[in-house]
């Protein structure tokens, strides 16, 4: 049974920092690219990074504009998302999930957790 569980969500105010984790199960982990979504209320779920499955490339969407790093750790199936100089605009449940650089499809996705920016 595959599994990815997200987890670090919390409440942080403007300008703070959060790093999210995903631990996988029940997968090759290293032969998936691993990327992160994220969903607002009433809002599409949209893309947010990626990373290879070596981890040495990582492919973000244009507002993230350097305030994000994913990475990940392929001997614990673990990815991360770093959050830093968070907004408001940021809150929303952040998803990961396993599929492949420069496709649509996704094979497996998380339960996602829940970030809230306050101002």
């Amino acid at each position: 049974q595959v599994q990815l569980v997200e987890s670090g969500g919390g409440l942080v105010q403007a300008g703070g920092s959060l790093t999210l984790s995903c631990a996988a199960s029940g997968l090759a982990f290293s032969t998936y690219a691993m990327k992160w979504f994220r969903q607002a209320p009433g809002k599409d779920r949209e893309f947010v990074g990626a990373i290879s499955r070596s981890g040495d490339t990582s492919y973000y969407a244009d507002f993230v504009n350097g305030r994000f790093t994913v990475s990940r750790d392929n001997s614990e199936n673990t990815v991360y998302l770093q959050l830093r100089s968070l907004e408001p605009d940021d809150t929303a449940v952040y998803y990961c999930a396993a599929g492949y650089i420069g496709e649509v499809r996704i094979d497996y996705w998380g339960q996602g957790t829940q970030v809230t920016v306050s101002s």
